[in-house]
């Protein structure tokens, strides 16, 4: 049987077997420094295949560097041999709930994912750090190479967890302040483009501090054409410490994984704020007209109405009438946009109903062609003046315009602090979920998967559950989060609590760290919204598994003989670590086998034996010991797609020599791997 590969895809290697499958002219060897032999790509037959001129060396050409780039990819691209444990007892209804909570670093995390997720992502919305010489910023010191994740020491706990030693807050005086931050964030990007489907899209938080390396970072991972706008976020709080202009926005940064795909799928447009109240508010006053109170009266009343409310009173809404049948209306110019002027048919006059005289044309024409003043005319949705003297407006009713474009200009003030501390949760200036709600429901479906890999308090968990509640969705979230300390310990090695207020609330109120911040706040979020919907939240999953990033559940495979000590012949025995559990070797089959990893997971007993289904049978696996060919025979007859088991399961030699003969008499198709 095959063995399974226990790492993630060398992308380097398979960037290059797609170049090999289109121009499989242009592979060819060559020898490397040491004079051994090494695939390579001939440059010159390159480029007579794609008829373009190749640039490179010192000549000039319009670029993004900076010192560690070369480096950044490569991270990007480097396999792992991580894994992920589960955590049945911090997750919440662990068996039936479709999203995660991962803890530990996002860029090997995302490797991870692309083994389960690649091209599955609907959204990807995150909160990176802004870089403002106070941020904590990831370090990325591990060794990688093609064969092994090497950790560097103190990166992971006793258990092989992953804890947070090699990490640290990036400051002006380092000498790579902006070097430091793109180097972190460019490979994470990288990677987490290939897990959004073809028609996703990521939005992306910034401030001042790194709004345009942001950009740049980018335009190069997603390509300009893909680039969607920015979106402008007034949060009425100018910063005190402004050395010039003193900021009052931060930014949304929009990119799509493909323009065309998305534009085919998404319209990028949002319920206008109101409307359903501006047009019930309406329909109240329409109901009271009679003998003693008037059309004029209602609008008279309607109109005071939409003045005295503060959210909306100097917009649109201000120019809303109610019309003879009670719909919601305002009067819109009709007149050709542009500077140029319209072609010749735009200027046919239209016809005043009571003079049948013909009414003023715009200077520039009409802004539809005949045919649609035509239709607009029979629908009654022109509106004339008393004579043929004024000009003619079109009725725009709300009740068909309920949707509008995302503008570029966010108005909001502050941010969720209130929220959370209605909730208990200490931390500091969160996201704000009815805007991180609203991007949701715009920008996927309801049955679509949402990615956060810097979750912080869980905003975007929080978000997708008030937007599935709110639209009867299924959209499913994915959480991930370093956990970072929120304390340091003091001269005399006593932990206290970090200096930053997030820190210092949660230190005291028992939090060791982020992530025990954002499951806590999930967990609160989902009962406060399973209360205030009643039967509305029935259905809504509130739950999530928790998975932490740790090191391979496997044992090394080949040492050095200056490593070999007396505890190393205890090893021989297995190669799976001692302290892994059956449901961890399953997570991490599950990576492979490219099942997602909120499958639906059954155990079941066979024979005395314990046997995992995920999915009911697209995998099935065992990894107890002394497996017979009775336990063989029963699961074979099921013909689940995968099956998985350790490689010295087998009881007997008699099981080895007998177990491809069982499995082509009862399921041959089944795929059968070992790990």
């Amino acid at each position: 049987m095959e063995h399974l590969k226990m790492k993630t895809a060398d992308m380097a290697s398979e960037n290059f077997e797609k170049l090999k499958a289109l121009f499989p002219n242009c592979v060819t060897e060559s020898l490397d420094k040491d004079g051994n032999p090494i695939r390579a790509i001939d440059k010159d037959l390159l480029m007579q295949e794609i008829n373009s001129e190749v640039v490179e060396g010192q000549k000039e050409r319009y670029q993004f560097n900076w010192p560690g780039k070369r480096d950044a990819i490569r991270k990007a691209n480097a396999p792992t041999t991580m894994t992920l444990r589960p955590c049945k007892g911090e997750s919440v209804d662990f068996d039936n709930t479709q999203n995660l909570y991962i803890e530990g670093d996002n860029l090997e995390v995302l490797k991870l994912l692309q083994n389960n997720y690649l091209g599955k992502v609907k959204m990807i919305y995150i909160d990176p750090p802004y870089n403002t010489g106070k941020d904590f910023v990831y370090n990325d010191s591990f060794k990688q190479d093609s064969e092994s994740f090497l950790e560097t020491s103190g990166m992971f706990d006793e258990d092989g967890n992953m804890t947070l030693q090699n990490f640290e807050k990036n400051s002006e005086s380092n000498g790579r302040f902006h070097t430091d931050w793109l180097n972190m964030l460019y490979p994470r990007l990288k990677v987490a483009r290939n897990l959004l489907k073809d028609d996703g899209v990521i939005l992306i938080n910034m401030d001042e501090n790194e709004i345009t390396n942001l950009q740049n970072i980018c335009r190069e991972i997603f390509g300009s054409h893909n680039e969607l706008g920015v979106i402008i976020w007034d949060k009425r709080n100018p910063k005190g410490d402004a050395r010039g202009v003193s900021y009052q926005h931060e930014y949304i940064v929009l990119f799509a994984k493909d323009f065309i795909t998305f534009a085919e799928k998404c319209k990028m447009i949002r319920p206008k704020k109101n409307a359903e109240s501006i047009i019930k508010k309406a329909s109240q006053f329409f109901a009271k007209i009679s003998a003693n109170y008037t059309l004029e009266q209602a609008n008279a009343d309607f109109a005071a109405w939409v003045r005295s409310q503060t959210d909306f009173s100097g917009g649109e809404a201000a120019y809303n009438k109610i019309d003879s049948n009670g719909k919601v209306y305002r009067p819109v110019s009709m007149a050709w946009p542009n500077k140029k002027k319209a072609p010749d048919e735009y200027f046919i006059p239209l016809i005043h109903p009571i003079t049948n005289k013909p009414c003023p044309v715009p200077e520039r024409g009409w802004r539809n062609p005949p045919d649609t003043m035509k239709k607009l005319l029979a629908q009654n949705e022109i509106l004339f003046g008393v004579d043929e003297s004024t000009q003619p407006q079109r009725k725009y009713l709300l009740e068909e315009n309920l949707m509008e474009n995302i503008p570029s200009l966010l108005y909001y003030g502050g941010s969720d602090t209130d929220l959370l501390s209605s909730l208990g949760i200490p931390f500091d200036t969160p996201k704000v979920v009815d805007i991180c709600k609203e991007h949701i429901q715009s920008l996927t479906n309801t049955d679509s998967i949402v990615l956060d890999f810097f979750s912080g308090s869980a905003t975007i968990a929080h978000a997708v559950m008030e937007a599935n509640v709110e639209d009867n969705g299924h959209r499913k979230y994915i959480c991930v989060q370093l956990p970072e300390t929120t304390w340091e310990l003091n001269e005399k090695g006593v932990k206290v609590p970090k200096k930053d207020s997030t820190s210092k609330a949660a230190f005291e109120s028992g939090y060791a760290n982020i992530c025990e911040i954002g499951k806590e706040r999930i967990r609160r979020a989902g009962k406060k919204i399973k209360d205030e919907k009643g039967l509305t939240a029935q259905n809504l999953d509130i739950g999530f598994r928790v998975l932490k990033l740790a090191e391979s559940n496997m044992n090394e495979v080949y040492y050095k003989p200056a490593d070999i000590d007396q505890g190393f012949l205890d090893k021989l025995d297995t190669n799976i670590k001692r302290d892994r559990t059956p449901m961890d070797l399953l997570f991490q089959v599950m990576l492979e086998c490219d099942l997602e990893l909120s499958s639906k997971i059954e155990e079941r007993e066979i024979n005395g034996k314990k046997v995992f289904f995920v999915n009911d049978k697209e995998l099935v696996a065992c990894f107890d010991e002394n497996i017979d060919e009775a336990t063989i025979t029963e699961i074979a007859k099921l013909k689940p797609y995968y099956f998985i088991m350790r490689d010295s399961s087998l009881a007997t030699d008699n099981v080895a020599d007998n177990f491809e003969q069982l499995w082509n008499a009862y399921s041959k198709d089944t795929i059968r791997k070992v790990l």
